[in-house]
C-alpha cells in the first residue's frame, strides 16, 4: 500500500504520516477481517467459567455455525474493524515519526533497540486512545443464544457499537471504557518491542541480500 501511494504525483503527494497511517490501517483492516473468527473464538474461550460451553475448536465451529450461522462467526466485527483502523494507522505513523527521536537519544540504545523503544510508546499511544472500541469488540463477541452459560450475569445483551459504548459509559462511566487498559498494555508494549526490532532486523537483512544480490 505505501508503494503505491508513493507513486502519487505531485502536487497530491501524500505527506509521509498520512502514508503510513493509511497503510497501517488498510493492513489492519484487512487482517482482522480475514482472521476474525478465530478472535472471536479465543474471545468467547476465555470468557468461561466452570460451565464450558466450548470444550475444543472444532466443537466450538460446529455450535456457532449451528446456532448462530455465519454471521455468528463475525459477531462484534464492526467494532473490531473500527478499533484496528484507527490503531493500526496511528500505531505506524506514530512509529515512524518516534524512530528518528528514539535513534537520536542521547541516552546510548544498543543493538536496534531505539526501534523497540519507539515501537513500545508508540503502541501505548495507540493502544488507548481506541482502547474504548476494544472493550465493545470484546463485549460484543460475547453476545449470542449461549451467552447466559459463559457470560457473568452483570453484562448485558449488547446489540451493536453505538449502543454498547453509550450504555458503558452510562453504567460504568470511563473507569468502564478503560477497565483491563493496563493489562492490555503491559501484553502490547513488549510484543510491539519484539515485533517492530525483528521488522526492521529482518528488513535490512533482505535489503542488504538484495543490494548484494544486484552488484553482484
Amino acid at each position: 500500500m505505501s508503494h503505491l501511494l508513493e507513486t502519487i504525483p505531485p502536487p497530491y503527494t501524500l505527506p509521509g504520516s498520512v502514508t503510513n497511517f493509511i497503510s497501517g490501517a488498510s493492513a489492519g483492516a484487512a487482517a482482522t477481517t480475514a482472521t476474525y473468527p478465530l478472535d472471536l473464538l479465543r474471545t468467547r474461550f476465555a470468557a468461561q467459567g466452570p460451565d464450558r460451553v466450548y470444550i475444543s475448536i472444532i466443537a466450538s465451529v460446529k455450535h456457532i455455525a449451528q446456532h448462530e450461522g455465519p454471521k455468528g462467526f463475525f459477531r462484534g466485527l464492526g467494532a473490531g474493524v473500527s478499533q484496528i483502523v484507527p490503531y493500526m494507522g496511528l500505531f505506524f505513523a506514530s512509529y515512524e515519526s518516534l524512530k528518528p527521536m528514539t535513534a537520536a537519544s542521547p541516552v546510548p540504545l544498543p543493538l536496534g533497540s531505539s526501534d523497540a523503544l519507539a515501537g513500545v510508546i508508540a503502541s501505548v499511544l495507540s493502544k488507548t486512545a481506541v482502547y474504548p472500541l476494544d472493550t465493545t469488540r470484546k463485549r460484543l463477541q460475547v453476545q449470542g443464544p449461549m451467552r447466559e452459560r459463559y457470560v457473568h450475569r452483570n453484562i448485558p445483551a449488547y446489540t451493536g457499537v453505538i449502543s454498547t459504548l453509550a450504555h458503558i459509559w452510562k453504567h460504568e462511566g470511563r473507569r468502564g471504557m478503560y477497565r483491563g487498559l493496563t493489562v492490555s498494555l503491559l501484553k502490547a508494549a513488549p510484543a510491539s518491542a519484539v515485533t517492530m526490532w525483528t521488522y526492521e532486523r529482518a528488513m535490512g537483512a533482505m535489503l542488504a541480500f538484495e543490494e548484494k544480490h544486484r552488484n553482484d
